[in-house]
C-alpha cells in the first residue's frame, strides 16, 4: 500500500506547476514569433560555403526551415566573436553590445558536450552536418599520399588561424613548405591554378570549390592531431523556447527524410553528411 504525505503531495504539485509554467512560457515565445510573421535567423556573415554575400548552405537551410514553420525569413548576419560562447551570448540569449540581436535561432553551432556545459542559457539541438578536415591534392604533382612525409618538398596551402594551418605548421619537416592564405577559398583557388600541390581545409570548403574536378583527390589528412570523426554542427535557441526547438527539430528531420537537405547541400557542391 502506497503512503502519501502532504509534504510529498506539495512537492509533486510544485514540480507539475513549474513544468506547466515553462511550457506556457515556451508557447508564449512561439506565439510572439508567429505574431511577427517571421523567423529571425543568425548566420555568420563570411563563412563560405555556408553563408556570405552570395548566399550559402545555411542561408538556404534557414529559408527552408522558415517555410516549414509558415514564416518569412529574416536573416541576421554577424561577425564571429572570439569564441562560440561569445557568439551564443550575442546572438541567442542576450544580444550584441552594438545593439543587434538576439535572433530566434542561430545556425552552425557545434553540437558538443563541452559547449553545452559552458552555455546553460541556450538549447543546442538539430545536428544537420558533420564537418571534417581533409587534404586535397593535385594527382599529377602528388601521385600518392602514404603519410605527411609525402608532402615534403611540395607546395601546401592552408587558411591562417585555422586547425589546418596549426597542424601543418606544427610539423617541423613540413613547415618550410607551407603557404598561408587569408581564407581556405584563396588557397583552393591557387591549387586549381596550379600554384599549389595540396591544400588542407574543411571538406565543405574543398567540395564547394573543386566540385568533383577529377584532377584533384580529396583524402583523409595524414595528421594525428586532427579530430578523426570531425565535429557536428546544429543550431541553438534560448533555453526557454522549447517549442521553437521542437518545431525546428521536426523540420530538420523532414528535410532529411524528403531529400531536400541533400538538394540544399548539392546546390553548393557539397555532399550532405547526416551526423
Amino acid at each position: 500500500m502506497q503512503c502519501f504525505t502532504v509534504r510529498g503531495l506539495m512537492a509533486t504539485l510544485a514540480v507539475v506547476c513549474g513544468t506547466m509554467l515553462v511550457h506556457a512560457s515556451a508557447l508564449a515565445d512561439m506565439e510572439k514569433i508567429r505574431a511577427k510573421g517571421k523567423l529571425t535567423v543568425a548566420i555568420y556573415d563570411d563563412f563560405a560555403p555556408f553563408s556570405g554575400k552570395a548566399g550559402g548552405i545555411d542561408v538556404d537551410l534557414a529559408e527552408a526551415l522558415a517555410k516549414k514553420l509558415g514564416l518569412k525569413l529574416s536573416l541576421l548576419p554577424f561577425p564571429a566573436g572570439e569564441n562560440i560562447n561569445d557568439d551564443l551570448r550575442n546572438m541567442v540569449w542576450k544580444g550584441h553590445y552594438l545593439g543587434f540581436g538576439p535572433a530566434d535561432v542561430m545556425m552552425h553551432v557545434p553540437v558538443d558536450r563541452s559547449v553545452m556545459a559552458s552555455n546553460d542559457k541556450v538549447e543546442i539541438f538539430a545536428p544537420y552536418y558533420r564537418e571534417m578536415i581533409k587534404l586535397v591534392r593535385n594527382i599529377k604533382t602528388i601521385p600518392e599520399v602514404q603519410s605527411s612525409a609525402s608532402l615534403i618538398g611540395k607546395r601546401v596551402g592552408a587558411e591562417k588561424v585555422s586547425i589546418s594551418s596549426m597542424v601543418l605548421l606544427g610539423d617541423r619537416e613540413l613547415r618550410e613548405y607551407v603557404q598561408i592564405f587569408p581564407t581556405a577559398l584563396e588557397a583552393l583557388g591557387k591549387l586549381k591554378a596550379g600554384e599549389l600541390d595540396a591544400v588542407v581545409a574543411t571538406r565543405s570548403e574543398i567540395e564547394s570549390v573543386l566540385r568533383g574536378d577529377t584532377n584533384f583527390e580529396l583524402i583523409d589528412a595524414p595528421f594525428e592531431r586532427l579530430p578523426r570523426k570531425g565535429w557536428v554542427n546544429g543550431m541553438a535557441v534560448i533555453k526557454e523556447n522549447t517549442e521553437l526547438a521542437k518545431l525546428l527539430q521536426a523540420a530538420v528531420n523532414e528535410l532529411f527524410e524528403s531529400g531536400e537537405m541533400t538538394t540544399i547541400f548539392a546546390k553548393h557542391g557539397v555532399k550532405s553528411v547526416k551526423p
